[in-house]
């Protein structure tokens, strides 16, 4: 109790007087924490010796709830990777790495309301016992989502939240794409660095909506090709393949 109470002070300090008004009717973040720490429960995975559970958290807002994170989204993120790690300690949970916490817009989500997926990530990690080497759990994949709202009990959503994850294919190379902007192109700062000299340094952008993702040409110099058609924007469906220069890339999703 006195993590939470902490918390809660660390948040007040963080935006002041401000953040009690602007939350009174929408998210409160320490509700957040509540409920990140109840998914953490909720999604253990037992192993011989030790009780695993999920280390990265996407939490899904209203677009007017989200619209308020967003000038201290990044320490508010922190604050509440710090509640989890203790929260972890307190109830002697075993971590593969410190928690993470993303942030996403849904617009399907009413002022108030939030919905949270826990995942397990990170390669499997060894612990010595006196019976040998046992190897921890692991669950890659985003699971189900819980949907919280303040005049209704707590929801189950399969898959409209809980998107799976994509990825970009080529030459065997799976790049997993994440957050709701993704930049292709043959510049060392983009998200996926295509090494063809045929393709611009800021070829294309990969957009995450509600209704999954698309490509879009960013006017680049030989343009888009997607499944063999010259395009300037598409929507995106598994086993698309996108053509950049001469590099072809499948979209894929896991």
């Amino acid at each position: 109790m006195s993590v939470l109470r902490n918390l809660e002070a660390k948040l007040g300090g963080l935006v002041e007087g401000a953040f009690g008004r602007a939350f009174k009717t929408s998210v409160q973040p320490v509700e957040l924490a509540h409920k990140l720490a109840k998914e953490m429960e909720d999604n253990q995975m037992v192993s011989v010796s030790r009780i695993y559970v999920p280390n990265h958290y996407r939490v899904f807002l209203s677009p007017k709830d989200r619209e308020q994170f967003e000038s201290y989204e990044p320490a508010l993120r922190k604050e509440l990777s710090d509640y989890l790690l203790e929260h972890s300690r307190q109830e002697r949970f075993a971590l593969t790495s410190r928690p993470q916490v993303e942030f996403h817009t849904d617009e399907r989500l009413a002022l108030g309301e939030f919905g949270i997926q826990a995942q397990l990530l990170g390669g499997p990690e060894e612990e010595e016992d006196a019976g040998g080497a046992e190897v921890a759990p692991s669950a890659g994949d985003f699971g189900h989502t819980m949907v919280y709202s303040p005049d209704r009990a707590p929801q189950r959503l399969e898959p409209e939240l809980g998107r799976r994850q994509a990825l970009l294919v080529s030459e065997g190379r799976r790049n997993v794409l994440s957050g709701d902007r993704v930049l292709v192109g043959r510049s060392r700062e983009c998200d996926v660095v295509v090494s063809d000299p045929n393709v611009s340094r800021r070829h294309i952008e990969l957009r995450r909506g509600d209704r999954g993702w698309a490509a879009v040409d960013l006017g680049s110099t030989n343009g888009m090709k997607v499944n063999g058609r010259r395009v300037g924007h598409a929507e995106l469906n598994p086993g698309d393949r996108i053509t950049v220069g001469v590099t072809d890339l499948t979209f894929e999703l896991d």
